[in-house]
C-alpha cells in the first residue's frame, strides 16, 4: 500500500479521512480498469 498509495498500513488504519480518500481512489482505478478491459474486448472482437 505504501508504494501504490503513499500511505503505510498503520496510518491507513488510524486515520479515517486517509482511508476514505484511498478507498475512493481505489474505486476510481477499478472503474478505469473495467473501461479499459471493455474497450480491449470490443477491439478484439471487431
Amino acid at each position: 500500500m505504501l508504494q501504490s498509495r503513499g500511505v503505510g498500513f498503520a496510518e491507513y488504519s488510524r486515520k479515517l479521512t486517509k482511508r476514505l480518500k484511498i478507498e475512493k481512489d481505489r474505486e476510481a482505478d477499478y472503474q478505469k480498469s473495467l473501461e479499459i478491459a471493455k474497450e480491449m474486448e470490443k477491439k478484439a472482437h471487431k
